[in-house]
């Protein structure tokens, strides 16, 4: 029994440091998100042409139970659903299979992706960039967000995704003038087809030159406004080159939004939202959310802050410190019950004795049952106690009883 006692304690102490800490508890169906973009479509082309494939291609999925599928105007969502017990990656995997089996049904400029590896239970943390100072526009904190903040966040270990809200995505507009394409007789797809083509680098072979080799290489990126203005679309009768700039006005504007996001009275404000993989430790990816951003402070634009406004760590602080807290109290209680009535200091230490090993053996089950803690598993526990502390007091009184009835 000692020897039982002391590989249960070891066991129950390696469980409760290692076994994953959340708030909530993750009753989620395994599900992968198939997400598609089509720019400018109706929802019921989207539907036929697009959701429609893909819901009847992924019915055929080994073990998915449900096949749900959602249109809107340019966007598509399909979400497969899995038998309980399915790996999320096994069933990623399977979804990517019948992707490339169907690809070949959908338009030609349409590609399906998958959607992040996060659990729908996932957002565990979010935060939002502001600038009290006035130094700097939504469309400069979108920038920043986008392109500095997101990226550093989604090295942390256990993050699947970080979405972005709110603010501005700038974007270069060219707004081109219908009387002066009827003038010069071009067709808008030709206008669009010569900017995408411009943007673009392009590389050649190598040239040898003094024993050493030159790589040719044509760079033609956009990179301001000037460089689309001067691409060329098309001559005129005097074979001089028709340039966007003579057709269109080349500026920097938002995209088009389709919502807000207001942070508390202080107006507009980007934010970001931490999205958690499976089976990881809620706890430990906050943790380590708050230690990267921590860590770009320093790398941000002077009048630019990071507020959190969800942090899901500190309701698992308090599911943790009502633990805590009922342990303690329910020891106390007991000993003072066995004290009271039994007028026996020493018994009262077996029946304390039991409460924390109990617990220790409890999170040994869950850890290796792959199990979280959370604030039902938690609860269990600690309504536990009073009927762990119940029969430890009943066997108590029963020895001494026994004991008495020897002794007379």
């Amino acid at each position: 029994m000692l020897l039982f006692t002391v590989a249960a304690i070891g066991g129950g102490a390696y469980a409760f440091t290692n076994i994953p800490v959340d708030a909530l508890p993750d009753v989620s169906d395994v599900q992968v998100i198939i997400f598609t973009e089509w720019p400018g479509q109706p929802p019921q082309i989207v539907e036929d042409q697009v959701t429609y494939p893909l819901t009847t291609t992924m019915l055929s999925v080994a073990n998915a139970k449900v096949v749900r599928g959602y249109s809107f105007f340019g966007l598509s969502f399909v979400y497969v659903i899995f038998e309980d017990g399915t790996d999320i990656y096994w069933a990623r995997s399977r979804v990517l299979e019948y992707l490339s089996f169907v690809q070949n049904q959908l338009p030609a400029d349409v590609t399906p992706v998958l959607g992040p590896d996060a659990t729908p239970v996932g957002w565990v943390f979010e935060y939002a960039l502001v600038d009290r100072s006035g130094r700097h526009d939504l469309s400069e904190l979108r920038s920043i967000q986008d392109w500095y903040v997101r990226y550093q966040l989604q090295t942390v270990p256990g993050v699947a995704n970080v979405a972005t809200a709110g603010g501005f995505v700038k974007q270069y507009q060219v707004s081109i003038d219908p009387n002066r394409l009827l003038a010069y007789d071009l067709p808008i797809a030709r206008v669009v087809h010569a900017i995408r083509r411009s943007n673009n680098d392009v590389g050649g072979r190598v040239v040898e030159y003094a024993e050493a080799e030159y790589m040719v290489e044509g760079i033609g990126y956009i990179e301001d406004i000037a460089d689309i203005e001067q691409i060329p679309v098309g001559v005129d009768g005097h074979g001089t080159p028709i340039l966007v700039r003579d057709i269109a006005t080349v500026a920097i504007g938002p995209d088009i939004r389709r919502g807000a996001v207001q942070l508390d009275t202080d107006g507009e404000a980007v934010i970001g939202i931490i999205e958690m993989r499976y089976w990881n430790n809620a706890l430990s990816v906050i943790n380590g959310v708050k230690e990267k951003l921590e860590a770009l402070k320093a790398g941000l634009p002077d009048g630019v802050e990071i507020v959190p406004i969800y942090d899901r760590s500190a309701l698992i602080d308090r599911a943790q410190a009502m633990l805590r807290w009922k342990l303690l109290e329910e020891s106390l209680i007991v000993a003072a019950v066995c004290v009271i009535f039994l007028l026996h200091l020493r018994s009262a230490f077996v029946a304390i004795f039991t409460l924390p090993v109990g617990i220790l053996i409890a999170m040994a089950i869950m850890y290796f049952q792959g199990l979280a803690a959370n604030i039902m598993s938690l609860g269990g526990i600690a309504i536990a106690i009073g009927a762990m502390v119940d029969g430890a007091i009943v066997m108590i009184e029963n020895g001494h009883k026994h004991l008495e009835r020897d002794g007379g």
